[in-house]
């Protein structure tokens, strides 16, 4: 058996993926942060569960908790807010349990800024507008951020920003990246997204702090900056559907030998259906070309078949 650390997702009960929920309607054993979940997550699980709040454990706790139940021959899982690869100390509970020799496994969940855009109904890179987004956190009673790791480094490029665990500091913050984005740069707050005390702030650098000291904003909290935020964002529009963009299929080619996607390549074969044939990729968004010899029916693997990648 194995320690499975499940993302929980933005904490509404709806908004996990079906592997989360055939593992929490497995289990013996469920961990979760109390703090960042809506209830009704837990009622995924069975009845005869025990479950555990980790929101007043420490980390030695918290370890000992799973290395135990694991022991005990239980299934386990460990329920992580948002998405088990951000903020989630994946790594030091893994860490311990491979010194305990207890095997884990992940399984991944949406994360917080992913429900929080959603919410907005924004996208967060638009085209010729931000086209790189920033996952950071700042510094007050936290672990220490990396040399070079500062918001004026990330602010400096224009991209798109998700800062997690900052809300306490909105205001501190807004005067930073306002010598940055400008002070009527576009500024979200989304707290508890997806959850039935969720708020949404909309404003600017000038007025985010006012609107969420107003509202009392503590702690489960997205801030998003930038200007693919706005509500009159103007971009260009993608390449990648663009109607002048290449997509002919030779003529005499069956469109399952000659177009293969690959998300932004397309697989173009001069083959017939019984795999005989070469293949070429044409030209993606990013601007590049590749040739290779066609396959032997999978995509990707060198040989005679249909259109390879």
């Amino acid at each position: 058996m194995s320690v499975h650390f499940v993302g929980a997702g933005p904490g509404a009960a709806d908004l996990l993926t079906l592997r989360a929920v055939a593992l929490l309607g497995a289990a013996d054993v469920v961990l979760y942060p109390g703090t960042y979940l809506d209830a009704a997550v837990l009622g995924h699980c069975r009845p005869a569960a025990r479950l555990v709040d980790t929101q007043r454990l420490d980390l030695d706790r918290i370890v000992a908790e799973l290395v135990d139940a694991h022991r005990a021959g239980h299934t386990v899982v460990r329920l992580t807010s948002g998405d088990p690869s951000l903020y989630s100390a994946l790594y030091e509970q893994t860490r311990r349990l491979d010194a305990a020799g207890v095997p884990w496994d992940v399984t991944p969940g949406v994360p917080a800024y992913a429900a929080a855009a959603a919410r907005l109904g924004a996208e967060l890179t638009v085209p010729e507008v931000a086209q790189s987004v920033v996952l950071t956190r700042t510094r007050a009673r936290s672990t220490a951020m990396p040399p070079g790791e500062t918001l004026a480094a990330f602010a400096a490029t224009g991209a798109t920003l998700a800062l997690h665990l900052a809300i306490t500091r909105t205001r501190e913050l807004a005067a930073e990246l306002a010598g940055h984005y400008g002070s009527r740069c576009p500024v979200a707050v989304v707290a508890h997204a997806s959850q039935p005390s969720e708020v949404v702030l909309r404003g600017t650098l000038a007025d985010i702090g006012d609107r969420v000291e107003a509202a009392g904003l503590r702690q489960a909290a997205v801030i998003l900056v930038g200007p693919a935020l706005g509500a009159d964002v103007r971009g260009a529009e993608s390449y990648l559907y663009d109607p002048s963009r290449e997509r002919s299929v030779p003529a005499g080619t069956t469109r399952a030998a000659a177009v293969h996607s690959t998300g932004d390549d397309v697989a173009v074969g001069s083959g017939a259906a019984d795999g005989s044939g070469t293949g070429t990729v044409a030209q993606s968004h990013t601007g590049y070309d590749r040739t290779g010899a066609a396959d032997s029916g999978a995509a990707g693997t060198p040989g005679t078949g249909s259109a390879g990648t």
